[in-house]
């Protein structure tokens, strides 16, 4: 049989702690900490190396983004640990400052999508596996922010969304599914777009998936 998923949550309300630590378990996902600091949340990691971090971005001590920082010091430390971050007001910046320059294995997800367990652990499968988890307001706040000129313009309606849901973290049945098309033509839109992107001689497939949705956060 294969091994459960092993979780670290950071979450300084005991009882939303105590809902999303029944709300993995329930799922299979085994919580092997649950602390309500952020540097806790640090030594937590370091300590049980988990297959994903979860967090709160507003934690103590100092009630800001104490959490978001944590989370981007266990990236920093521990290279490729999934990090999913939970945030109670949609704040695109706070999305950003945790990609980085990768957002493959990254979630940004809205404290209140997650009262839905089925959005929790499908965003955990998807970091887990490399892919990303981004809430799609938050998207959809990324696509209004004002901009510059660039390859971006040069994408057909279509290949728009495709790419949008690629930023959600969909695969390309996942957005078949979505728009309702096949997948063979999800792939042609997505090869348009890299194309359009000047990403078709990134290494593979995956890299350049990360590198299109990177184009696509910073527009």
């Amino acid at each position: 049989m294969r091994e459960p998923l092993r979780a670290v949550l950071g979450e300084d309300q005991p009882i939303v702690r105590e809902g999303i630590t029944a709300m993995l378990e329930r799922s299979g996902i085994e919580v092997v900490a649950a602390v309500s600091h952020a540097p806790d949340l640090v030594r937590a990691a370091a300590e049980h190396k988990p297959d994903v971090v979860i967090t709160d971005i507003q934690m103590p001590p100092d009630l800001a983004d104490d959490g978001l920082q944590a989370a981007r010091r266990i990236r920093a430390e521990q290279p490729g640990t999934p990090v999913i971050v939970l945030s109670q007001f949609l704040d695109a910046s706070y999305a950003l400052d945790l990609v980085g320059d990768d957002p493959s294995g990254i979630g940004y997800l809205l404290k209140e999508k997650v009262a839905s367990p089925q959005i929790l652990t499908d965003a955990v499968q998807r970091v887990v596996a490399g892919g990303s988890a981004l809430d799609p307001d938050v998207i959809s706040t990324l696509v209004g922010r004002g901009r510059t000129a660039g390859p971006l313009d040069g994408l057909t309606p279509r290949e728009r969304e495709v790419l949008a849901l690629m930023a959600e973290g969909h695969s390309n049945s996942g957005i078949a599914k979505k728009l309702v098309v096949t997948v063979p033509a999800v792939e042609r839109h997505v090869t348009g777009i890299f194309l359009k992107l000047g990403l078709q001689q990134a290494e593979s497939s995956q890299h350049r998936r990360v590198l299109a949705v990177l184009h696509y956060l910073r527009r």
